[in-house]
């Protein structure tokens, strides 16, 4: 479909291109009908025009007689102009600033400096407080012109100030709106997408919307997601295949090995055979990824970890609960299951007692798996939640699994929006905290 001669350029350039033209015609605009208002409501003095008098006055004086003068100075004062002859001397004790002075004056002295020559003194001299323009009339004698109103600009400052004023105004406004509705907000809604992102799901969830940049970004995002899924797809289903043909062999080398003769040869080869057999089911376990998958429901939090801690403790592991009776909120439940029995899981080989502690911080849940075992190292807290990594070193006496445990606790975290954090417990042991992010 052709698009509209009047509609906004889809590319950013194109958009700041609009932006600049449309903000330039409305300075023009604007500030042509903001001159013709000061000039023509308000009448503001000039102070280049002032300056022409003065020199007009020092001119005539200059070719006039002693009594001409006194005839002149007579019908400028007659005129409104507040003129009288000094000694050039008295230029001596001119300033260039009064001891107050508006700083509104002074910025606009500063920006938008007269045009011409400067009278005797520059164009802000000042006598008693008093701001003048002087001009020599001869060697001995100059005009000097007082009684400026306190609102006096040059015509430079008149023809540009409102121009600069309004590009300056305009320019923010303009593209502060701009930024936000072309910019900022895309982004933003792009990163929120990405902070709910579900690599199971196939849907696109970047939003294709807005200027071909931000179309483009949303599309390659989209596209990157979708590598990645399928990426994980196949490796998931490559060690799912490797799998099942590695335990069909191992299968035929159980039984082959429960008939041997040698008892001492055969248990230790069937040992082996169990823990390749418990690796396979681990992997398996951690690459099934049901937490993705799972619906989000309402649930009584609090009844799931009751219900872990008693399974626990029903073979004899002392694990207890502690936190509310009653704690509704969004989440998975099964997957919430499944981290605290991990959780625990660890716990209880290393450690006489565990304490799974529930508490709410307002936006989700924190649950907290304490016991008082050896610990773990805490130069190593962050490497143990990557798959495969033991620390046999801190984990001993043959109890150590495969490394997958806490890998599925913190990816169970991440599906929630949460995060798992290791910590020492104080005077021994681990603190296993993951929090919720209720959705």
């Amino acid at each position: 479909m052709a698009r509209n001669i009047g509609a906004m350029p889809k590319t950013l350039r194109g958009q700041i291109t609009v932006i600049i033209l449309v903000a330039l015609v409305t300075v023009i605009v604007t500030g042509r009908t903001l001159e013709n208002l000061a000039k023509n409501d308000y009448a503001v003095p000039n102070l280049e025009n002032a300056a022409a008098q003065v020199k007009t006055i020092a001119l005539l004086l200059s070719k006039a007689s002693p009594p001409e003068r006194n005839s002149i100075l007579a019908n400028a004062r007659r005129a409104g102009l507040d003129v009288s002859l000094a000694p050039v001397s008295v230029a001596d004790n001119f300033t260039t600033s009064p001891e107050m002075q508006g700083i509104a004056e002074t910025i606009i002295d500063f920006l938008f400096p007269p045009d011409g020559e400067a009278p005797l003194g520059g164009w802000r001299a000042f006598m008693d407080d008093r701001r003048i323009i002087a001009e020599k009339v001869d060697d001995q004698n100059m005009v000097i012109f007082f009684g400026f109103p306190d609102a006096i600009m040059t015509s430079s400052s008149l023809s540009q100030s409102f121009y600069y004023f309004i590009a300056v105004i305009v320019l923010i406004a303009f593209f502060f709106a701009f930024a936000i509705r072309a910019i900022t907000e895309p982004i933003k809604r792009i990163s929120d997408a990405a902070m709910q992102a579900d690599i199971n799901n196939s849907s696109p969830i970047f939003e294709e919307r807005g200027s071909i940049e931000i179309v483009s970004l949303a599309r390659a995002l989209n596209a990157m997601r979708n590598r990645i899924r399928l990426m994980v797809e196949g490796r998931t289903r490559m060690l799912r295949g490797i799998s099942h043909d590695v335990r069909t062999p191992l299968t035929r080398l159980r039984l082959r090995t429960e008939r041997m003769a040698d008892t001492a040869l055969r248990e230790t080869l069937l040992a082996d055979i169990d823990h390749i057999d418990n690796l396979l089911a681990e992997s398996l376990n951690y690459l099934r990824d049901d937490y993705a998958t799972e619906d989000v429901e309402r649930v009584d939090v609090a009844s799931i970890l009751q219900t872990v801690c008693s399974d626990f403790s029903d073979v004899g592991h002392k694990v207890s609960y502690s936190g509310p009776n009653k704690l509704v909120a969004n989440c998975r439940p099964l997957s919430i299951t499944r981290a605290v029995t991990n959780l625990c899981e660890n716990a209880v080989k290393f450690a006489e007692h565990v304490d799974v502690h529930l508490a709410d911080n307002g936006r989700g849940f924190s649950i907290s798996v304490i016991d008082d075992g050896p610990g773990i190292p805490a130069s190593l807290h962050e490497k143990v939640l990557e798959p495969f990594f033991k620390v046999d070193s801190a984990r001993t006496d043959g109890k150590a699994g495969f490394g997958l445990g806490l890998s599925i606790v913190a990816d169970i975290a991440h599906s929630h929006h949460g995060s798992l954090r290791l910590r020492s417990h104080q005077p021994r042991g681990l603190i296993a905290e993951m929090r919720i992010a209720e959705t």
